[in-house]
Order: C-alpha cells, then sequence, then structure tokens
C-alpha cells in the first residue's frame, strides 16, 4: 500500500512527470492517465502522457487528450525517450506489469526516476517505488479518485477530470452490469456526477459513436464470424486480416464485440481471435461463475481478470482456434466449477 506521507512530500514541490498506461488504452486506461495528469497539472508539475500505441477515436474527447504522445507515431520516439530521461517520476496506470506497455517497459526499468504503480489487476510486477493497488477496484479511475481524495484534494477535481474518471469506471464495469459494480462504485460516480461529470454525455461519446463502416462489420461478423457450441457453453468470434482491411477497421472498432457472444442464452464462456501482424490477439469473457482468467494465463501467455481476460497466440489463426476448442473440451468441468485446470495434452 502507498506510504501516502512520503508519497505528499513528493508531490510537495514541482517535478517532471511521465504517466503511461497499457498498450491499446481504454477508457480506463486514458481516463486515469489523463484524470491525473490534469490534477497534477493544477498542483504546477510539468506533466506529459506518454502511451505505446494508438486508441480508440471515441476517447479523444478527455482534456489532454490533443498533448498525448503516441510512441508508436512516426518521429515520436526520440521525444519519448527524452521525456523518459528527464522526468523525476513515472506514473504507471492500469497495467501490472511492464510487459504491458512494449519498448516503453524497457525506458521506465533503466529509468532513474521514482516509479508510482497505480493498478487493479491481479499479480503485480515488483517494479515500483509507490504501489497503489487493489483488486478490490473495478477500475484505475477509481483507484485515482481515492487517492486524490486522500491526498486532500478532492476541491482540485473540476468537470474535466470527473469526465476522465467516471468514464473509466463506466466502462470497466461493462455500464455498471458487472459483478464489480460495488456500492463504492455507486458512491464514487455519484461523487464525480457532484463534481461536474456529464454521465449522459460520456456513454454517449464512447457507446454510441460508430462510423458506417464499423456498423457494417458488427453485422459482418454476427452473421459469418460468430460460432456457437451450445454443448460446450461457449460462443467465439473469428476475425482475420483480410476482414479488418475490408472493413478498413480502426483502433476500437472490435471493442465489445466479444459481449454479443457472451450474450447468448447458456453461454458461459466467449472469446475472440483477431490476426494481427504481431499474431493473434484473443480476448475472454465469461459469466460470473466461470474464472477466464486462468484459462488466459494458463494457455494463452494472458491474463486479467476473473471474466475478463485477454491473451495472445504466435499460432496462425486456424491453429490457435483448433487449440481453443480442444482445450475447452478438456477442461469444460473444471471451468464451469472453478477447479484447476488439467495439464495440456502435448
Amino acid at each position: 500500500m502507498l506510504d501516502l506521507e512520503s508519497f505528499k512530500k513528493l508531490l510537495a514541490s514541482p517535478k517532471k512527470i511521465v504517466i503511461t498506461t497499457h498498450h491499446k488504452p481504454d477508457a480506463d486506461a486514458l481516463g486515469s492517465s489523463l484524470g491525473m495528469a490534469n490534477y497534477l497539472k493544477k498542483k504546477d508539475h510539468d506533466v506529459r502522457v506518454i502511451t505505446p500505441s494508438d486508441y480508440p477515436s471515441f476517447l479523444y474527447w478527455m482534456k489532454g487528450n490533443d498533448e498525448v504522445l503516441n510512441y508508436e507515431e512516426e518521429g515520436l520516439q526520440t521525444e519519448a525517450r527524452e521525456l523518459m530521461q528527464q522526468a523525476d517520476m513515472i506514473i504507471c496506470l492500469d497495467f501490472s506489469c511492464l510487459s504491458r506497455i512494449s519498448e516503453l517497459g524497457g525506458l521506465v526499468k533503466k529509468s532513474s526516476a521514482v516509479k508510482v504503480n497505480i493498478d487493479h489487476h491481479m499479480d503485480p510486477e515488483d517494479f515500483a517505488d509507490f504501489r497503489y493497488w487493489s483488486t478490490e477496484a473495478a477500475a484505475t479511475c477509481e483507484l485515482v479518485y481515492d487517492l486524490i481524495v486522500k491526498m486532500g484534494d478532492k476541491d482540485l477535481i473540476d468537470s474535466d477530470i470527473a469526465d476522465c474518471l467516471y468514464s473509466g469506471i463506466m466502462t470497466d464495469t461493462g455500464g455498471f452490469k458487472h459483478p464489480n459494480t460495488t456500492k463504492n462504485v455507486h458512491m464514487v460516480t455519484a461523487e464525480l456526477i457532484d463534481l461536474g461529470a456529464d454521465n449522459s454525455k460520456i456513454s454517449r461519446l464512447i457507446y454510441d459513436t460508430n462510423s458506417v463502416n464499423r456498423l457494417k462489420f458488427i453485422g459482418f461478423a454476427l452473421t459469418r464470424r460468430l460460432v456457437i457450441h451450445t454443448d460446450l457453453h461457449t460462443a467465439y468470434f473469428w476475425i482475420c486480416k483480410k476482414d479488418l482491411k475490408k472493413y478498413d477497421s480502426q483502433t476500437g472498432d472490435t471493442e465489445g464485440l466479444v459481449n454479443y457472444a457472451l450474450s447468448l442464452d447458456g453461454i458461459k464462456i466467449a472469446a475472440m481471435f483477431t490476426e494481427r501482424k504481431d499474431g493473434v490477439k484473443i480476448s475472454f469473457r465469461s459469466t460470473e461463475d466461470v474464472a477466464v482468467n486462468k484459462f488466459a494465463a494458463k494457455y494463452f501467455n494472458g491474463g486479467g481478470h476473473k471474466n475478463a481476460a485477454g491473451g495472445k497466440s504466435e499460432d496462425p489463426l486456424k491453429e490457435t482456434i483448433a487449440r481453443f476448442e480442444k482445450l475447452i473440451k478438456e477442461n469444460q468441468q473444471r471451468l464451469l466449477n472453478q477447479l484447476e485446470l488439467v495439464t495440456e495434452t502435448k
């Protein structure tokens, strides 16, 4: 747990601070980063947010988005490295291990700056000097709000900061539908609304902002790329590179697609396999009684939350899906009963 008094003393004088978050940031990652950045700027710190990659355009409305440095963007790597080298403090948000930030992980590791980790994922890597971490939090934005309040700075949370933090909590709870929607979540979001968060606007910007291509892609995926195994209580989507090219897929266009599979009656395990340049990206979802994070960690180099996890595979798409189906069949009862997974047959 964070030594609050030491942290307060550290921030008592202006610092050069870099904030970073995980690859392909979602609303919680970007919302916590920009929420924290806007807060620290009010305390006269020099703050820059560096992301390891791009992120969905439906998040561009957040205050400070125009100053975010995308490490993958051509010509910006040198500036990012210089900012990392000059930083007095690096704040790492919404990830638990440095591998989640790609090449930036090496820069963080080498840096002599004070390192801070604020996160709600399991099994944190021991790389930070200060850690504010809890798996009981629904979102990193919830922890950022809590930290600002404990710092005695609730009065510094304006409507822009409140919007950023609300967006992360809203999305990481699935629009307040997931089991992680606790009493504290409702209390915090109520406070954020009171502080100026426009909940209706945020919901519209994130959930109801689509391109024509994205809607056509979703329709195509539902009719041509959905596989259902009723006997295994499992459904999944498979998306190849040609599909993404055909619909001019942009970052964020596949967001939430896996939830359609999980919404089917009788389905307890859902997945989405997306073929990318560097391999197959996998999203796992499950109903409350099934722990897909253990499955993802054991078999697909991944992890995450109990009912929402991710993984990856270096095998071709077809082989990855075949392996997944084989593993689901082998582990069906253990998955559904939350028992230890059987050893994979070699």
